[in-house]
């Protein structure tokens, strides 16, 4: 489970250094200036996070389904070369998936004011200012969406499904509570990730105004990577035993003074 909260992590720092520099420039100067390579950059990186962090989480479901599931199995089926495996198929799926989504856009034209009407680089907005036809880029976008967004939300549906079945067949209360403990956090960055992005790229409302989209758009870019540390950190023990350590110390240092 650390390992892939590691690589979730990796996938965190890449996508707030991607987004959150330019995005402060934006609002420092009321706008700002891209240039086209810079902008197709951006999308790239912000895409290969993105499809990285989908995969990764429906890996992380596969990893709590096992442990809860099938404990007596867990150290044999989710070794470390098998953990290494499939954290590398998910860099690998999503360098590919981000690199066509990135080669069709560029292919676009784009003529008049090209005025992002956005905090970045996205494919929706890119889309909305193209003058040539998006047919052929809604077409990729609908098929990559299967790969990316149905196939890992039905897996993490299954694996919850079963999981809940599991835990409730556990007689003792306390067995119950310790094993939904253990998938609680993944659960709830897959809730808030998933339903923000399901909201912009799949099933936007047909009111969804460009300021209603940017606020989703700020969920899964900002705010997902900011909790995340915090909601994986407090359920560990020793990390809450640290953080409490720090603040007995500060508040003697407070008291002192």
């Amino acid at each position: 489970m650390y390992f892939f909260i590691s690589q979730l992590s990796i996938t965190d720092i890449f996508l707030t250094s991607n987004i959150v520099p330019n995005m402060l420039h934006i609002l420092l100067n009321n706008g700002g200036t891209i240039t086209v390579i810079s902008c197709m950059t951006q999308l790239y990186v912000f895409g290969t996070t993105e499809a990285s962090e989908c995969l990764l989480l429906t890996v992380m479901s596969y990893d709590r389904y096992v442990a809860i599931c099938n404990p007596l199995l867990y150290s044999s089926i989710m070794t470390k070369t098998c953990c290494v495996i499939l954290a590398a198929m998910c860099w690998v799926l999503s360098f590919f998936f981000s690199f066509i989504e990135t080669l069709f856009i560029s292919n676009l034209t784009f003529c008049g004011p090209n005025i992002i009407d956005h905090f970045f680089c996205d494919l929706v907005p890119l889309m909305k200012i193209a003058c040539s036809g998006v047919y052929t880029m809604e077409l990729v976008n609908y098929i990559l969406s299967f790969p990316l967004l149905l196939s890992p939300i039905t897996i993490i549906i299954i694996s919850y499904t079963n999981i809940i079945v599991t835990i409730l067949r556990f007689q003792s209360r306390i067995s119950r509570q310790k094993a939904f403990s253990t998938c609680s956090s993944h659960l709830i960055v897959v809730i808030i990730f998933y339903v923000t992005l399901l909201s912009v790229y799949i099933f936007p409302t047909g009111g969804q105004t460009l300021n209603t989209s940017k606020l989703l758009s700020l969920l899964y870019t900002v705010f997902t990577p900011f909790i995340n540390p915090i909601i994986y950190s407090l359920r560990n023990k020793e990390i809450k035993k640290s953080l409490q350590e720090i603040f007995n110390k500060y508040c003697i240092c407070c008291y002192i003074l």
